[in-house]
């Protein structure tokens, strides 16, 4: 298997976390919302996402 869809699958998933991650800071905080966490986690996240998925995509398959 190549080592670019390796990483990234890695760099997705950890993007899932990161969007993950903040949807939940942002559900459980009712009234008092850091915002500077929110915004760090879910622009993180959202970069490893497409990042990741955009690895995958280029990535041609050795035959």
């Amino acid at each position: 298997m190549n080592i670019k869809r390796i990483f990234g699958a890695f760099l997705t998933l950890f993007g899932i976390g990161g969007l993950v991650y903040s949807a939940i800071l942002f559900v459980n905080k009712s009234g008092e919302h850091n915002v500077k966490a929110l915004l760090t986690y879910g622009v993180i996240g959202f970069i490893f996402f497409l990042s990741g998925i955009g690895l995958i995509r280029t990535t041609k398959d050795e035959s």
